[in-house]
């Protein structure tokens, strides 16, 4: 059976995963499902935050720069395909509103 290598996540997407919830009202599960990332990580980093214990995944400082802008990037793709998104459902339900 192949391994699935454990992911790394630095306090920065973890603080940004929790504002998805506290700040953009969305769901534990909806903002789980945009950045791909398990709904019970989610929860436990929301209160190691409310504690002020929330720190980066233990090897996250070993990533290279390179790396860090890739997570960087795939974070703000993530955010901009869930504003677009949205937008989609505002335009279907602002076009049945005008009918």
């Amino acid at each position: 059976m192949k391994r699935i290598p454990r992911r790394i996540f630095t306090e920065e997407f973890k603080r940004e995963a929790i504002k998805l919830v506290t700040d953009q009202g969305l769901t534990h599960t909806e903002a789980s499902k945009k950045l791909d990332i398990a709904t019970k990580s989610l929860r436990t980093w929301m209160a190691q935050s409310d504690s002020g214990k929330l720190k980066a995944t233990l090897g996250a400082n070993k990533l290279t720069a390179d790396q860090h802008r890739i997570r960087e990037l795939e974070r703000e793709l993530a955010i901009a395909k869930m504003e677009r998104d949205i937008l989609k459902k505002a335009t279907v339900f602002f076009a049945k509103e005008s009918k």
